[in-house]
């Protein structure tokens, strides 16, 4: 027991997290800073390509999250066959979603880039570019479903070192596809597309290695046709509502990506190495937003309502001071770190301008994140995205092309919609989190149970006295 509790324990599901997360970062900055290399249209092209991965990735990360809330909830409940079968499931599900975008933006990545208003300068990189990476979107399904899973378990370590030899491969790859090097071709935007997928096949072979023993039952070929309808049932019961909430969000991000399209590729290009720059600040925020939630579903599964209620908080406070000297130290030095990606005056001027409201951004970020997922943890996802729905189509978008496009204000005024909305979104979840709806459904049920077995075991032992 000692022994468990040491394993999902914040921090030691946090650290693990936090490498990965933090390797990933590094993985897109070293494409950030090399594409640079090659120009700033292919920068803005990387950026909106990704942009667009996202928002396709919520397709097949809908199974993925909820299957992973499911393992660890079924975990704590000491159920460990039905994790099995639901990370089995969640493989074989997310594999054909991923494997049916692939087809898509193959075939047809031109129509793609033309329907999101991308500038027409930049529609050769484009295609190109998601043509090749958006072909092995099925890596990306397989290893969501992958690393979900065996997270959910309370092995944080697995993927992180998996992702330490992805990006150490990768970041070579790219050098090599780039400049020339180690005796690669030099082929600039179409090499680092290559270099990306090569890596996440790696990637895919290790994780599915790793997930055939993550359970304690392991895992043989034979059963990867596992299917248990009443199981799924319960994977979308809590993952549709997770992906409609991670669609809004990044679907919000897409669309303001094409209102500054609209405004130009100087905007777009400063925007993208905004969000490298941005992702140091809640990077860590966002690694205990994602252990708290594999630590509150296991302690709701256990039936430790209490624990999981306080463990929110700890996790917020400890947040919401990493963020925010993350982001007083970005406000102190992102100027010189933006130099380092781009020598445009004018995009680093766009930059500068946008990292004093950054301080005002990332702490409602932390806030946002470690509410909801919390509240996911414990099954409440429904009303996560009722307000994302809300929140986001009406101030993240509406509001954004409002004040950015139509009246003028452009980046400074979509940056105050995007803060405006992690406001609101946040609070409104601090309010839901102290009403405890669930965790007192779930204690209740819990009481409940416990008074029937009771009632039952006197009557049984009545019966024997008679």
């Amino acid at each position: 027991m000692a022994k468990r509790e040491r394993k999902l324990s914040l921090w030691m599901l946090t650290w693990p997290i936090f490498i990965e997360l933090f390797l990933q970062f590094l993985l897109g900055a070293a494409d950030t800073l090399m594409v640079s290399r090659i120009s700033d249209d292919a920068v803005a092209v990387v950026g909106f390509s990704n942009q667009l991965f996202s928002a396709l990735m919520t397709l097949f990360v809908t199974v993925a999250s909820g299957a992973g809330i499911l393992i660890a909830q079924r975990l704590g409940a000491g159920r460990g066959d039905q994790a099995r079968k639901i990370g089995i499931m969640a493989l074989s599900v997310s594999f054909w979603i991923g494997l049916a975008i692939s087809v898509v933006l193959y075939v047809a990545p031109s129509e793609v880039s033309s329907m999101l208003q991308l500038p027409e300068e930049l529609l050769p990189l484009a295609n190109t570019y998601i043509s090749i990476v958006g072909g092995g979107m099925v890596l990306v399904a397989i290893m969501s479903a992958l690393s979900t899973a065996i997270r959910s378990t309370g092995n944080t370590r697995g993927p992180m070192y998996i992702a330490i030899g992805m990006n150490v491969f990768h970041v070579v790859l790219n050098y090599g596809f780039i400049f020339g090097e180690f005796g690669l071709p030099e082929w600039g935007l179409m090499g680092v597309a290559l270099s990306t997928v090569i890596s996440r096949l790696l990637a895919c072979v290790v994780l599915f290695i790793m997930f055939l023993r993550t359970f304690d039952e392991p895992i043989f070929l034979r059963h990867l046709g596992l299917f248990d309808r009443g199981l799924f049932k319960d994977v979308m019961r809590i993952g549709w509502p997770l992906g409609v909430n991670m669609a809004c969000w990044v679907f919000s991000q897409l669309a303001i990506f094409s209102f500054i399209a609209t405004i130009g590729s100087l905007e777009l290009a400063a925007r993208t190495y905004m969000n490298t720059l941005e992702s140091v600040c809640f990077l860590l925020g966002y690694s205990l937003a994602l252990a708290i939630q594999i630590r509150i579903a296991h302690l709701f599964g256990a039936g430790q309502f209490k624990e999981a209620y306080k463990a929110a908080y700890s996790a917020l406070w400890i947040g919401l001071a990493l963020v925010i000297v993350n982001a007083c130290l970005l406000y102190l030095f992102g100027g010189q770190i933006l130099s380092i990606f781009t020598k445009d005056p004018e995009i680093i001027a766009l930059g500068i301008s946008l990292l004093g409201l950054n301080l005002i951004l990332q702490p409602a970020k932390m806030l946002n994140m470690a509410l909801t997922n919390s509240l996911n943890a414990i099954g409440d996802t429904r009303f996560t995205m009722w307000v994302s729905l809300l929140s986001m189509a009406i101030i993240a978008t509406g509001l954004s092309y409002t004040l950015g496009i139509m009246m003028g204000w452009g980046l400074i005024g979509i940056y105050i919609c995007m803060i405006a909305d992690e406001y609101v979104r946040g609070i409104i979840s601090v309010f839901r989190w102290r009403g405890q709806k669930f965790l007192r459904k779930a204690a209740a049920a819990q009481n409940h149970d416990s008074t029937s077995a009771h009632t039952d075991r006197v009557r049984n032992e009545s019966a024997l006295d008679v």
